[in-house]
């Protein structure tokens, strides 16, 4: 046994290193590109400078980055700039990773599989981008160059949210967006949400980053991340053209390609319409499943991309002037797909989907400020209450931001934390990218921004924050299986979000557990009267009832 198992681990290692060998040596070519290397000037301990490139944090809170450039000087300036935050941000990330994976062995095994996982994504990433990922690496940590060079790492995280995305089991991921134009609209110009519920805990969440770039060849935009990301989730171009994206379900590919954010980066970058977002879609191999809404100043609509490892469509509403995303594809090319079946069927998608049809029966001529209500409505269908953080709820109290676009005025609002309920932010691409860009010594135009909401105020959202807090504590105790707690604190607990399904399947958990069936019975029968997020939640719950009935 023990030597077939020694026999396993030499043939790895051997087909890592072999079919590894020309993804590590890589090095992307820079030597056409110019190079100035910033010397930062600092104003305070949140305003930083070189030249033209710029970092502050408004009073709300979002981190503020303009830069310009070639590839390889945009990575110079991107990264000197904002180093601290970029590094901070690697260490949240891998921290988790070790926290996931904490054996040494496993964790070597992992860096291993990680070589041969990513061995092709270099092959599929564009040469300018492979230039700024370089310069944006130079100021990465050395803390962690055990797991890879900077180079590599950085391109290993950019694939990383793709990874999040097929593994949907995870459930890291549940964005809503949506686009109305026409009579849809106050102004009849096209506007378009989204929420972008990508969630790997609040410390990651913490600093966000409002991108301006001026890149020397192609369209200036703006993008919403986070530190160290060159890709893009949510964006808009000075030609008005807004990109936005939402998973799909997957199977889990074999080899990574082209990550979903750079397609999307350079559909911003190189796009001024539809159709040229389509051809550059078109062109890319992906190798997860994703839903790229684009809205477009310059066709005065909005179009769904539905891109996959081995399928591609276009979900285009004929006479309606409004279109919806969740995280099922539309498009009759996925029609028979049996995976976006499944995910209808059994996921949360179309209960967010069918929600906001009611959202937008409801509120007609859409402003911004009517747009920030439906991307803050925390209720399920016909405004039933089914627990604050519930995942069928458009408002999943967990966004990592959402944004508002106005591409016709090349207008945007970012939301401020928390999730999107603090103070959505206003941005004017117009001036941004011109000679009026800080005259006024900001870059928002504040006076159109959007006020946080009232929810935030209120005891329930006291309440909610408290549930987070002590939802995690109970799941250790669960997960230690040995623990007592008062029955005190598991009322108290409940009362904290009493319309959540999670608050009565965990008691129920802990009081089978501790073999207090006949209490646990009475738990797993309060969650079943709830709305539960999706198929397989509900199965469990049903699972254990059947098991605590036996035990009876």
């Amino acid at each position: 046994m023990k030597v077939k198992y020694l026999f396993f681990l030499y043939l790895l290692f051997h087909l890592v290193s072999c079919g590894t060998r020309k993804s590590v040596q890589h090095i992307p070519e820079i030597e056409q590109y110019s190079l100035e290397i910033p010397e930062i000037k600092k104003i305070n301990d949140s305003t930083f400078y070189f030249k033209e490139n710029y970092l502050t944090k408004n009073k709300q809170s979002l981190w503020e980055l303009y830069i310009k450039g070639n590839p390889l000087q945009l990575g110079y300036n991107n990264g000197s700039l904002t180093q601290d935050l970029m590094q901070h941000q690697e260490q949240i990330f891998f921290s988790k990773v070790e926290t996931f994976v904490p054996s040494k062995f496993k964790q070597n095994l992992l860096r291993s599989l990680l070589k041969w996982y990513n061995r092709k994504m270099y092959l599929n990433v564009r040469d300018d981008d492979q230039a700024e990922l370089y310069g944006l690496s130079q100021y990465s940590s050395d803390q962690y160059n055990f797991i890879a060079p900077k180079f590599r790492r950085i391109m290993y995280l950019h694939g990383a949210h793709d990874i999040g995305h097929a593994m949907q089991d995870l459930m890291v991921v549940g964005c809503t967006s949506l686009a109305v134009w026409d009579e849809n609209t106050e102004d009849g110009n096209l506007l378009i949400g989204r929420n972008f519920d990508f969630y790997v805990g609040d410390e990651f969440s913490k600093n966000k980053v409002v991108s301006f770039v001026e890149p020397e060849d192609g369209i200036p935009y703006l993008s919403v991340s986070w530190p160290g990301m060159i890709g893009v989730v949510s964006g808009m171009n000075k030609e008005g053209l807004t990109v936005t994206i939402n998973a799909g379900k997957s199977k889990i590919p074999l080899t990574a390609k082209t990550p979903i954010s750079l397609l999307t980066k350079e559909i911003l970058q190189y796009a001024k319409n539809i159709d040229e977002a389509i051809t550059i879609a078109k062109k890319r191999k992906v190798f997860v499943s994703e839903s790229i809404l684009v809205g477009s100043a310059n066709d005065k609509k909005a179009v769904i991309i539905e891109v996959s490892p081995g399928n591609f469509g276009v979900y285009d509403v004929n006479n309606s002037n409004k279109v919806s995303c969740t995280n099922h594809f539309q498009s009759d090319a996925y029609k028979n797909d049996k995976r976006n079946q499944k995910q209808i069927l059994k996921s949360h998608s179309e209960y967010r989907y069918e929600k906001l049809q009611e959202l937008l029966e409801k509120n007609t001529k859409l402003d911004p400020e009517k747009m920030a209500s439906i991307l803050r409505d925390k209720s399920g269908s016909k405004d039933k209450s089914i627990g604050y953080g519930n995942e069928k709820a458009i408002n999943q109290l967990l966004a990592h931001h959402a944004v508002i676009f106005s591409p016709n005025k090349r207008l945007v609002w970012v939301s401020s934390s928390p999730y999107q309920l603090g103070e959505f932010v206003c941005y004017d691409l117009n001036e941004i990218f011109s000679d009026r860009r800080l005259k006024s010594g900001e870059f928002a135009k504040s006076e159109l921004n959007i006020a946080q909401d009232p929810f935030l105020k209120t005891q329930e959202f006291k309440d909610y924050e408290e549930f987070r807090i002590v939802s995690s504590k109970f799941q250790k105790v669960i997960d230690d299986d040995g623990v007592l707690l008062n029955r005190d604190f598991i009322l108290h607990f409940q009362a904290l979000n009493p319309d959540f399904w999670l608050v009565y399947y965990l008691a129920g958990k802990y009081y089978y557990q501790h073999k207090e069936y006949a209490q646990a019975k009475i738990e797993f029968e309060k969650a079943l009267t709830k709305e539960i997020t999706t198929i397989p939640d509900k199965e469990n719950i049903e699972k254990y009832l059947k098991k605590t009935l036996k035990k009876l």
